[in-house]
Formats: structure tokens, sequence, C-alpha cells
């Protein structure tokens, strides 16, 4: 179902009034810029004419921009039937990484920094552990996938990762950890013992973010000086229940439209989770400017990669230790792949791009392009094809 509201709504009733009392940088304004006109005629996009029937419609150009919540859903199925063909027949762990919140002033300015620290740190402890004959004493790898905010939008770093129950070794044999040895592989709870992930962790990131920026005293101090989170589940079973559970972390923005409750008076209601009490349907009353600055926090930095493989997953590795898995347990040879979105639309979506709303026909064809900020106003395009 269509959300009864959209950012872009709050973006065009309140964004010159956010402009006005707080300070945007050119990056951030161009992605507000474009999820306020994404999917309008400001971009363009084109006629479509039923042979039919000879109704009309038009379809207006997405903006692709990866902080939109009205286009991540072509993305987040073609990222996910990419990775069907990665799928090994193991056991996939989820693995939660989390910093402390008195880094957030750092990843505030410094974003970068302390982002990249957090994924190398991630990958180095779960490396680290895997190399380990005590563990598995093999090479794994990682799939993981940033994210920065909270329920509330406030900041909160934290990577989501899957993690293969095992690692290849060098005589191409697969290597299950080792507890499995001693019990079902159904009745292993985690796939590293957490309290040490957390230790090994908070050493990792501290040693990545010192080479990287000059850490605070009184920072440094207070989050040596406490145990970080590390959260670890149950290991997956089966490749589809790992695909349908990685489709909901991939491509996630701080919000989605369907949160929205309300949008009156210069304020923004939004529903939320609160784990702690278990309260899923707590909802929100912020200032519009404060939505958006919270909003704001969680813009990533041009260019920078939010979702990274590592290990045997890594773009460099998969053709070799991947495949060397892949033939171990008598797989399919993985290759890279490329899927346009009419395949996505079709087979994921349920969707047909050519099927008429009007009489159901698959019978819709291109009659006119719009080009952006030049198309002629609607009723004159309508007008135009009817005749």
């Amino acid at each position: 179902m269509r959300p009864k509201y959209e950012i872009s709504e709050v973006l065009n009733l309140y964004k010159e009034d956010y402009l006005q009392n707080y300070k945007t940088s050119s990056h951030h304004l161009r992605t507000l810029n474009a999820l306020q006109i994404c999917r309008t005629s400001v971009l363009g996009g084109h006629v479509l004419k039923c042979k039919e029937c000879s109704h009309v419609e038009i379809r207006y150009n997405s903006c692709r921009n990866r902080h939109c919540p009205k286009c991540q859903q072509v993305a987040k199925e073609r990222w996910i039937m990419e990775r069907e063909s990665e799928l090994l027949d193991v056991p996939y762990f989820h693995i939660v990484f989390t910093i402390p919140h008195e880094f957030n002033p750092l990843a505030r300015r410094q974003t970068k920094q302390v982002y990249n620290a957090l994924f190398r740190a991630s990958w180095g402890t779960i490396s680290t552990f895997a190399s380990d004959p005590k563990h598995i004493g093999a090479k794994t790898g990682m799939s993981t996938v940033l994210h920065t905010w909270g329920q509330q939008l406030s900041l909160h770093p934290h990577v989501h990762c899957i993690v293969p129950g095992g690692g290849i070794n060098p005589q191409g044999k697969w290597v299950f950890p080792k507890k499995y040895a001693k019990r079902s592989k159904r009745n292993i709870k985690y796939l590293f013992p957490k309290k040490a992930l957390s230790k090994v962790f908070r050493a990792k990131f501290m040693e990545e973010i010192r080479n990287e920026l000059e850490i605070p005293q009184h920072i440094a101090k207070a989050v040596m000086s406490k145990n970080w989170v590390v959260y670890a589940k149950r290991p997956f079973f089966g490749p589809k229940q790992v695909i349908e559970y990685l489709g909901r972390y991939t491509h996630k923005i701080a919000i989605s439209n369907h949160r929205l409750v309300d949008i009156r008076n210069k304020e923004v209601t939004f529903k939320y989770k609160d784990y702690k009490t278990k309260d899923f349907s707590k909802t929100m009353t912020l200032d519009a400017g404060e939505f958006i600055r919270r909003f704001c926090l969680h813009i990533l930095p041009s260019g920078f990669m939010k979702m990274r493989h590592y290990g045997i997953l890594s773009s460099r590795n998969k053709s070799v230790d991947l495949n060397r898995a892949k033939e171990f347990f008598g797989l399919e040879k993985w290759e890279r792949q490329k899927i346009n979105w009419e395949i996505i639309a079709e087979q994921k979506l349920k969707i047909n791009p050519s099927e008429c709303k009007k009489c159901g026909q698959l019978s819709l064809e291109i009659v006119q392009t719009i080009n952006a900020d030049r198309g002629p106003p609607l009723k004159t395009i309508m007008q135009q094809c009817i005749s």
C-alpha cells in the first residue's frame, strides 16, 4: 500500500525554513533536493499508451539516490539476486558491531574516518577469530552493511555482518568451527564467544581510529572503561532464510515513508520501536526542522560504500576462494551477473512494466519522452497522446 505521507512532503513544506536555521553542506543539500523532486516532472519521464484501449499514463523518472525511500526496492532486489549465487550450504551467522555513543561527535565531523575504522575493525575481529585454529583455522568471509541510526533517528553507528559458519583452508577443504565437532550444527548458538569478540573489537577499533584521528583523552578514557556491545544471533539454516534476512538490512534508510504518521503545524510525527519495553507501536513528534536535521545525520559522504564484502566474499577473491568452496560442496560455480530492472520487476516485485492498468493487457508502449525540466504541462501531453 502507498504510504499516507512521504519524506518529500516534509521537504516541500519545511526545507526552506530548515535551511534558514541550520548550516547545511552542499552534499546534504543536493541529497535533499533529489528526494524532493523524485518521480516528479522535474526529472522528466515517459508517456506510455496502451495499444488495446488507448489508455495513457505518465511515469516520471526516479532520483536513484541511495537515501531516497522510494528508490530502494529495485536496488535491494538486485543486490539479493546477485548474492544468491554466492551462498554456500552452511549455517550463516548474524553479528552486529556497535561503537559507543561517545564517538558520535567525531562521527559527525570526521564521518569517513570513523565509519572506515568501524568496517576495518569489524573484519579484523572476525578474521582474527576465524584464522585461530582454536575456532576455525581457515579463511572465512563476511558481508556487511553500515547503519547509522536508531529508531528515533539519533546517531547510532553499527554494522550488520553476515558470516558463513567456517572457512576454506589452503587445501581447498571447507573447515567448520571446532565446536561443530562436539555438537549438532543446529545447537550452536554463536559462531564465536561474544565477550571475547567484544574485547577484541574494542582493541581493533581503537587501533584503527587512532591511525586516522587524534582521540581526545576524555573520550578514550570513557570508552575503554566500558564493555562494548557485540550482538550475535543464532545461525541461519538454508539459503532462503539468509537471503530474506539480508534483504531487510541492505538498502534500509534512516526512516521509511510508511513510518510517517502525520505532518502538520511545522511538526512531523512518526512511529518507532522501543526495544527496551518491546513496544513496537510508539510515536514521536519532532519539530520539522529537527526532523530534517536528524535525517541529515544519516546522509553518507559522497562515494562512501555502505555495503562491503571481505575474505572469500570480496570481489577479488570470489572467482578463486569462493569457487573453491563451491566446488567442495558440489555447488554451481559463481559467476558475475548483471540483472536489468525489468527482470526484477517481473520476478521479484510481481509488476509487469508493460501491463495497462485499465484493461490489464501487456500492451503499453512508450510514445513520448519528457525531457527533464523542459516537458510541456501534463494536460497538454495527455491531450496530444489521446488525439
